[in-house]
């Protein structure tokens, strides 16, 4: 009968406690946001959809030095490239399936002159998979659109570098 009412005392305790945590909560600001309408803050370090930079001149960054695609595990990225008149490497075809791709960063962290990239876009769910299929055009107009974005990520994530 004695330990009845230990246990009894007990729960009547933590009755109470978690009562209190209730309303204390109540008052508290809410944590969830109305996803389609809210977004939440995204890392600079996020990996999602792929791009190409260009130079602020215009000019592509890629220099057609396959490092991508050949740190690539999955290898999904493949490069073909011509020589320009000055001795130079050019990409005549960058393309990245992303059916393919595990989205591990490595093809960013091994390109010398940030080149590829990975954007802040998780938002690219297609109804074909061909639309999964990335040729150079496309992941310039990606690396165009958010060009402010990466370069802001990129220099906060310098000090991680």
């Amino acid at each position: 009968m004695k330990i009845f009412r230990i246990f009894k005392t007990i729960f009547l305790i933590d009755f109470l406690l978690a009562f209190f945590i209730a309303i204390k909560e109540i008052f508290k600001s809410k944590k969830t946001i109305n996803y389609p309408f809210e977004k939440g803050k995204i890392s600079p370090r996020f990996r999602g959809e792929h791009a190409l930079r260009r130079y602020p001149n215009g000019e592509e960054r890629c220099i057609a030095c396959k490092l991508c695609e050949a740190v690539c595990p999955a290898q999904a990225i493949t490069i073909e490239s011509t020589e320009r008149e000055d001795g130079s490497r050019k990409t005549t075809r960058y393309d990245i399936d992303m059916m393919k791709c595990i989205y591990c960063g490595l093809c960013e962290e091994s390109c010398p002159v940030d080149a590829i990239v990975q954007g802040p876009n998780f938002e690219f769910s297609t109804e074909t998979r061909e639309e999964l299929y990335y040729n150079k055009e496309k992941l310039l107009d990606n690396g165009d659109r958010w060009e402010n974005i990466l370069a802001a990520n990129i220099k906060a994530d310098s000090f991680y570098r």
